[in-house]
């Protein structure tokens, strides 16, 4: 059943990735002032979006774990946190990408960039102490804290552009405060992206629950093995 539910959410992703594609390059124009590059905008946002969405997740199933102590919740943790590292990768690329054009630089140590650029870090941590740490138990409370300081940094990152007004944008979507400031075509874009992506990382969650599901079954064999 969880491969067939794999297979449509991979399908319907890639018909609205497809569909978004036609749209961006072929129907929308360039923007005023930033010319063809905005379209960088219409993958660079909903990445962040779904990762940092992906994060919050992660760490509610954390705390689930730590609730019942259900090695599963963990399993579910994990998946999440490593797809949405690699979205978080994406977004910190194709955001360098634009700053190299609009800005003239790859890198800046705008807060914002800084603390995504620590949000990364943390998770890198989190990705390591996961492939270093062989008991479940263990691995899956360090992992939890580790999800906890991560997402305290991507309340920071989230909040960076209102609290400071430096060389990032300000917020621009209608629904952030202060936003609204995009042509509303480019704005739909991006959301239909947000949803294009969605359906993908739920796709490589649940493919990645799957490797985690095996992982706990050779853990238990192991720790069997050792007994007898």
């Amino acid at each position: 059943m969880r491969q067939k539910v794999i297979y449509v959410l991979c399908g319907c992703g890639a018909l609205v990735i497809a569909r978004n594609l036609y749209v961006v390059f072929l129907q929308l124009p360039d923007e005023r002032l930033q010319d063809s590059i905005w379209r960088i905008f219409t993958f660079h946002l909903p990445a962040a979006i779904v990762s940092m969405t992906g994060f919050a997740i992660a760490l509610g199933f954390s705390g689930l774990y730590l609730w019942k102590r259900d090695l599963r919740f963990d399993g579910v943790a994990a998946a999440t946190t490593e797809v949405s590292f690699a979205l978080a990768l994406v977004t910190l690329v194709t955001g360098s990408i634009w700053a190299r054009i609009i800005w003239g630089v790859w890198w800046a140590w705008d807060p914002r960039l800084t603390s995504y650029f620590i949000c990364l870090l943390i998770y890198s941590g989190y990705l390591m102490f996961r492939r270093v740490i062989e008991e479940p138990e263990t691995r899956a409370r360090l992992s939890a804290v580790l999800s906890a300081f991560g997402f305290v940094d991507i309340i920071v990152v989230w909040k960076s552009i209102e609290w400071w007004k430096t060389l990032h944008p300000g917020p621009v979507l209608s629904i952030r405060t202060g936003g609204g400031r995009i042509d509303p075509a480019f704005e739909s874009a991006a959301w239909w992206n947000v949803l294009a992506i969605a359906l993908l990382a739920v796709a490589f969650v649940l493919i990645r629950m799957n490797q985690e599901q095996t992982r706990r079954e050779l853990d238990a064999m192991r720790r069997l093995a050792h007994v007898m």
